[in-house]
């Protein structure tokens, strides 16, 4: 059901493509949550073993579904965040080339192409090409790459706005603070026709609004995507036509 989904099978696929990933190899990434449970569960159907780096404070619940999954799970200093995680897993790559596929979804292209090929044209049909407004938070980046590109490539009046935490020190899981992070290669910082700040005390309260208020249970990521949507809806609102805001819920 996490639009993490996509991402992992496609990277899974063409590493098996291109030889990559073959039978006694072990597929190992850094992850933040989403995309490490999305490889396991993949990795898991397609027969591979998945070793994950992943900062020791990460939800209860990502760590049990991980694991449910069959996963090995190193756990990074929580300190370090997402950026831990990644320098342990080239760690073990650089350590043991011939056991680990490093899959990298930080600077693999199938990441965002993914979502060039799925999750954009899927907006653009379901809202028969009447979206306006795109946004996105960035984690690896590949949900915002390729999704805007896409629907750039359809209009380009299309406004594409990329969603971070407000400060380096923040309580959003799957979100860099892009300033003071590792800065993925797949990320382009002149794709975004705006980027909006979201305060994580806001994304929480905004994570307990929603099951209650719409019946959708997400996470921290998920809601500060919605409070960001929520600003440009205020604005757009006194704005002029009607605004066709669209957003994703990575859980």
């Amino acid at each position: 059901g996490s639009v993490k989904d996509r991402a992992a099978s496609a990277m899974l696929r063409d590493a098996i493509a291109r030889g990559l990933l073959a039978p006694g190899k072990t597929v190992l990434d850094a992850s933040s949550g989403n995309t490490g449970i999305a490889l396991a569960m993949v990795g898991a159907a397609l027969g591979f073993p998945v070793h994950l780096a992943m900062p020791a404070n990460v939800s209860p619940e990502r760590k049990r579904i991980v694991q449910a999954y069959g996963a090995t799970v190193e756990w990074t200093d929580p300190d370090h965040g997402s950026d831990g995680a990644i320098r342990r897993a080239r760690e073990l790559a650089g350590n043991d080339p011939q056991r680990f596929c490093y899959i990298d979804q930080y600077s693999n292209d199938a990441n965002w192409l993914a979502h060039y090929n799925t999750t954009g044209p899927e907006i653009l049909a379901q809202t028969a090409g009447q979206v306006t407004h795109f946004v996105a938070g960035l984690g690896t980046t590949g949900t915002f790459m390729g999704t805007s590109r896409r629907l750039k490539e359809h209009n380009p009046a299309i406004q594409v706005v990329s969603m971070q935490p407000d400060s380096p020190f923040h309580g959003l899981e799957g979100l860099k603070h892009m300033g003071t992070s590792m800065v993925p290669a797949i990320y382009n910082p002149h794709l975004a026709d705006r980027e909006l700040e979201v305060q994580t005390e806001d994304a929480y309260e905004m994570a307990r609004r929603l099951p209650r208020e719409e019946g959708l249970l997400v996470g921290v990521s998920a809601a500060a995507a919605v409070v960001a949507c929520l600003k440009v809806a205020r604005e757009e609102a006194s704005a002029g036509p009607p605004a066709v805001i669209v957003t994703v819920l990575p859980d």
